[in-house]
């Protein structure tokens, strides 16, 4: 019996590593797509924007993020609007000074005292949203840091279909992706990592194999007023956690085109102990889990390296085992080069290469354990996450 267990086992693990090996041939060619498509000429389209920002609690490298907004060679207006709950929060300060350095721009700190929610980040971007002066919205998280062509790259999609368009469908919302800015810790290294090899390789291939994307990413989410309406406003999100998939799902469903910019946006990664990391790691993997349930399940064929480590040991280290761990292993490396250093152009990658066997075994434990429930830790409490409905849970 024992030998039966060992041999089910091998042989488990060696049909995991050759489907990990077809996922990571899959990702490299839509790798390859997305670099090909980029470099498209894009349309001349600057209409006034809003950029809405939920602002709670400072971090060190926040206002940095915030310049980076203002320092846009942008052809049309565009304003920026940070929310906070009480204008005691001190990222409040960080705000005025903002409004000091760029006296030109046109900069409002709003309160938003209200909460309409179990999200206080949506329930703020309501109350913000009511102060937009222009047509088009931009969401993007606090600690965000763009480009001075940002605003350029990504309104551009938004421009009317000209006549005669292939193209069906009009564009409602914008998306980007991103990489991450690690600092020293090594858990903050680990999801820096994962983002650029792993979290991006995956959103280039669902955009691929399904024929565009269905879903939003909080680094930029780019919404015309005509599209927010048709879905009932943001306020229809004021419950959910995964507001930015939900934003970018609904969009798509009431009949608009979501887009993927060429525009890369690179985010703060908090200097994470190893609690903290897990917390977020399990939040990430429960949303997408609740979500898009046979999409997470699926995940099980991303983990491809790991099966490989594991079929290594399932079978006494075999010559075949062996072999398959090299290959998978370079077709690992491949996919982070060509994802983290090329698409995302994250200076980061190489030097940290040799953490991906670690940060992959992590992965596949904290997928595995992101079945074992629906408790998730946000902001520093607790909830239950059902249906992508956040409900206080018992500490």
């Amino acid at each position: 019996m024992p030998h039966i267990l060992a041999q089910s086992v091998e042989i488990l693990t060696t049909v995991l590593t050759l489907a990990g090996m077809g996922y990571f041939l899959a990702a490299l060619i839509a790798a390859q797509a997305f670099l090909r498509a980029r470099r498209a000429p894009l349309p001349t389209f600057s209409p006034g924007v809003t950029i809405l920002k939920s602002l709670k609690g400072l971090d060190p490298s926040m206002i940095q993020a915030f310049r980076s907004h203002c320092r846009q060679t942008y052809a049309g207006e565009y304003e920026l609007l940070f929310g906070v709950s009480s204008l005691d929060d001190p990222a409040a300060a960080a705000v005025r000074q903002l409004q000091m350095e760029f006296p030109t721009r046109r900069i409002q700190l709003v309160e938003c005292p209200l909460s309409l929610g179990a999200n206080g980040k949506v329930s703020t971007l309501v109350q913000l949203a009511a102060h937009a002066r222009y047509n088009y919205l931009l969401i993007n998280d606090s600690d965000i840091f763009v480009s001075p062509r940002y605003l350029e790259r990504v309104m551009a999609h938004l421009a009317p279909q000209p006549d005669g368009s292939e193209t069906k469908k009009p564009t409602g919302l914008v998306t980007a992706l991103y990489r991450g800015r690690a600092h020293s810790t090594l858990p903050s290294h680990l999801e820096s990592l994962g983002i650029a090899t792993d979290f991006q390789a995956g959103v280039l291939l669902s955009k691929m194999i399904e024929g565009g994307l269905h879903y939003g990413l909080g680094s930029t989410l780019a919404v015309s007023r005509e599209a927010l309406e048709k879905i009932g406003g943001l306020e229809t999100l004021v419950n959910h956690l995964a507001d930015d998939y939900e934003l970018g799902a609904r969009v798509d469903k009431a009949g608009f085109r979501v887009a993927l910019s060429a525009e890369v946006v690179e985010t703060a990664i908090p200097a994470y102990k190893w609690r903290g990391f897990v917390d977020h790691q399990l939040r990430w993997s429960r949303t997408v889990r609740d979500a898009r349930p046979w999409g997470y399940a699926g995940l099980i064929f991303t983990h491809g390296f790991a099966w490989a480590v594991l079929n290594v040991v399932a079978s006494g280290m075999s010559p075949v085992s062996v072999w398959l761990l090299g290959l998978s292993f370079f077709l690992r490396l491949a996919v982070a080069m060509t994802v983290g250093a090329q698409v995302l152009a994250d200076h980061q990658v190489l030097p940290t290469l040799w953490l991906v066997p670690l940060r992959d075994m992590v992965a596949l434990f904290l997928w595995a354990f992101g079945f074992a429930g629906n408790t998730i830790v946000w902001r520093g409490q607790r909830f239950r996450l059902k249906q992508g409905k956040l409900e206080k849970a018992a500490n």
